[in-house]
């Protein structure tokens, strides 16, 4: 047990501060490239952010662990638009005041949506898969689309200084952490697995609660520095983004490595993410904020699913 909670605690940690460095690089990097804010959230952050739930997914599925590839990715989900946003709203108000990000948050809930009734017959194929990892495409072409049109989003920028970033220096490091994080996803499910075996604990569970919180550290930091310094827009882009590849990238990767039947455990929690996808939608789109009494809700809907995956 204890060589379990070193490989975990240790993959933990190895991956939370090599994918932030990760995002750090990638942000400076598409900033000196004058992206839009919206597209750094949605596309780098967003993205970057959810490198460890791909590099996790992708090791269980290929070791043989479906259920918890999977529970991963719902937990994941789950946990950002709960935890991740109710904790952001609590430090500040968070206003979206782009247009796209209504249409992004449509995209986001029809792609949770989609790989829910492939999952609801509790098999995930590489057929299913391939289809997820397609349909990315689609929706990045769509996301730097609606970034380019919208002079909205085009006219905003988030306030950093951008003429000391070394490109050079910012691949180097990018390409390290991102190798870090791989060793740390590494030891994560081997500790995981480890402590489902010893504990006599399901892998559904360590994906749905325990994995998905360690991997969800990430966007929870990248979210709170963000609405700290009142960059909101970014707040909701980086969640939307990385829901979008969880759901897309990360669940079709695990489908295409390590195809499988996957746990009847997992159509409740399927139908409380949804749940809470729509309840944190119809909070941002009321007047376009959410305000501190919504994410103590949304905080407290985390704790619900918490208490039900036990």
């Amino acid at each position: 047990m204890l060589l379990a909670l070193i490989f975990f605690v240790g993959g933990l940690v190895a991956l939370t501060l090599g994918a932030d460095r990760f995002v750090l690089s990638a942000s400076r990097l598409s900033r000196v490239l004058g992206l839009s804010p919206i597209l750094i959230g949605a596309l780098v952050i967003g993205l970057g952010t959810s490198a460890p739930e791909m590099l996790v997914s992708g090791l269980a599925a290929w070791r043989g662990q479906i259920d918890l590839a999977v529970g991963n990715v719902i937990g994941s989900n789950t946990a950002n638009l709960s935890l991740v946003l109710g904790s952001a709203a609590l430090v500040a108000t968070i206003v979206s005041h782009a247009k796209t990000i209504l249409r992004e948050g449509l995209l986001m809930l029809v792609a949770m949506v989609a790989a829910s009734l492939m999952l609801w017959s509790l098999d995930l194929g590489r057929i299913e898969a391939a289809i997820l990892v397609l349909s990315l495409f689609a929706a990045g072409y769509l996301l730097v689309r609606w970034a380019r049109v919208d002079p909205e989003i085009v006219a905003a920028r988030v306030a950093e200084n951008t003429e000391d970033v070394r490109v050079g220096v910012e691949w180097a490091v990018g390409l390290s952490t991102l190798l870090l994080t791989l060793v740390g996803a590494d030891l994560l499910v081997r500790g995981a697995i480890r402590m489902a075996d010893e504990l006599g604990i399901t892998s559904a569970f360590v994906g749905l609660v325990i994995v998905s919180v360690g991997t969800s550290l990430p966007e929870l930091a990248t979210a709170l520095a963000a609405a700290r310094r009142g960059e909101t827009d970014l707040v909701l882009g980086n969640l939307v983004g990385s829901n979008l590849f969880n759901t897309l990238a990360v669940l079709g990767l695990a489908g295409l490595v390590g195809p499988g039947v996957v746990s009847a455990e997992f159509k409740g929690a399927i139908i409380y993410m949804l749940v809470v996808a729509v309840v944190a939608g119809g909070f941002v789109v009321s007047g376009r904020r959410l305000q501190r009494w919504q994410g103590a809700v949304l905080l407290a809907l985390f704790l619900g699913f918490v208490a039900l995956s036990a």
